[in-house]
């Protein structure tokens, strides 16, 4: 036993970087708990777009820990993973309710998208689209899609409501729902500014707890039976996303996921010390495989994609640096799936706030984008904005694209523009020209 304890020891380099079992395996948990409430969010995200609940929990549970363990133990890092708040909300709003697609072809798309990433990563096409697109506009995507997320959150909780003269206005405050909604949000950011790492998992149980003993809402368990569990395994329909936009749909997966993951690989990896001689990342080859193949698994189990988690500096604030601490994190997500099934759909009034407040910590990006750059201020602007305004992260990402290089053109430097931008720019006009003749 303690041969084999030696040897993980010194496959997870637990001297080299100065660790132990009891830091790691602290580690994890915590990364869990700071994470844990994508178990229930996510799954009530996917089942507006008719995704079974309990099937959506299980699938949730399932990608989790094996993307968090695939990281881990195959990629060597403190980064756990779970389905992507953001993608989810495209899955459901844009395409599925959006464009007509159907659930089951969504995740078909999603699946296709996860086999992209594998081959982009083996050909090396991924680290030149990385490197073609500047920082500081997909760190205004992240921001447009905090801003997306947080409408959502707001609608859900009935805090704002359809207007026909003003697009938005100030929902009902006096619905016990609404109110109920406000209380958790209050509790969740107070939770947070006491620096407690569970917040919003603690948030949505004391706001859900509160809502059953007040009659708010009906506590309803799901059925746990085998046949609800596994009720969206396999369910994937290819063929139908060839009907579909097929092409959009594809490549905002595979887009939004591809920076998502390498802006949480960089901002992790940075905190815990993992990266040599400044910017290099070891085992690079290793984490894009791993995210790409947690997608594809995720889609085969259930799920929207599957993506590195920011929350994971949490662990490593508390002194993970190696692959326990996913590994950990994993586990605990495997654990869940036995239990977390029983506890029924939570209330949206539950559920909304955490958007909210997930919205907020994506904002955060916004500090990355040199605003002072004429060139790249307005586009990102235009690419935070167009997102939540329009609806479609498709559109912001386009306005983006199409604003930076024409922008590049007028001052001219069109000389010192990467290839692969123009390629970007052009296919975005030639889709906007596309829904314009569709309208």
């Amino acid at each position: 036993m303690s041969s084999l304890v030696q040897r993980l020891e010194s496959y997870f380099e637990f001297e080299r970087l100065g660790t132990n079992w009891r830091t790691e395996i602290l580690a994890g948990a915590t990364t869990f708990l700071t994470m844990a409430y994508i178990v229930f969010v996510n799954p009530s995200i996917l089942a507006a777009a008719g995704v079974p609940y309990t099937g959506a929990v299980a699938a949730t549970c399932f990608s989790a820990a094996c993307a968090s363990l695939l990281m881990g133990v195959f990629a060597r890092y403190p980064i756990a993973m779970a389905p992507g708040m953001g993608l989810n909300a495209y899955f459901t709003y844009t395409v599925v309710l959006g464009m007509g697609v159907s659930w089951q072809a969504a995740l078909g798309a999603v699946f296709i998208s996860g086999l992209a990433f594998l081959i982009l990563t083996v050909v090396g096409v991924r680290q030149l689209i990385v490197a073609a697109i500047p920082s500081g506009l997909y760190a205004a995507v992240a921001a447009g899609i905090g801003l997306f997320i947080a409408v959502i959150g707001f609608r859900n909780a009935g805090i704002i409501a359809p207007a026909e003269s003003t697009l938005v206005k100030l929902g009902n405050l006096r619905d016990p729902r609404t109110l109920l909604a406000l209380f958790c949000l209050l509790l969740i950011c107070g939770l947070l500014a006491w620096r407690v790492r569970a917040a919003m998992l603690l948030g949505i149980l004391g706001a859900s707890l509160l809502a059953f003993l007040t009659g708010v809402v009906q506590w309803r368990p799901a059925p746990y039976r085998w046949s609800e569990i596994t009720s969206t395994a396999f369910k994937l329909d290819l063929a139908g996303i060839l009907r579909a936009d097929f092409v959009e749909v594809v490549f905002l997966f595979l887009f939004v996921a591809l920076f998502d993951n390498i802006g949480t690989l960089v901002a992790v990896g940075k905190r815990a010390g993992l990266f040599e001689e400044g910017t290099r990342i070891p085992r690079l080859q290793r984490i894009l495989i791993s995210d790409g193949a947690a997608t594809t698994l995720g889609s085969l189990a259930g799920t929207s994609t599957v993506v590195s988690y920011i929350e994971s500096a949490a662990g490593v604030a508390a002194g993970g640096r190696t692959g326990v601490t996913a590994a950990v994190t994993g586990l605990l997500f495997a654990a869940a799936l036995f239990f977390a099934p029983l506890l029924g759909a939570l209330p949206a009034a539950a559920t909304a706030p955490a958007l909210i407040v997930v919205g907020f910590l994506m904002m955060t990006t916004v500090a990355e984008v040199h605003w002072g750059d004429p060139v790249l201020g307005p586009a990102a602007f235009l690419t935070m904005l167009a997102i939540p305004l329009t609806f479609s992260i498709a559109n912001g990402l386009a306005f983006g694209f199409v604003a930076y290089t024409l922008l590049r053109i007028v001052r001219g430097e069109f000389r010192s523009i990467n290839w692969l931008m123009y390629l970007l720019a052009t296919l975005c006009i030639l889709r906007f020209v596309y829904l314009g003749q569709a309208g």
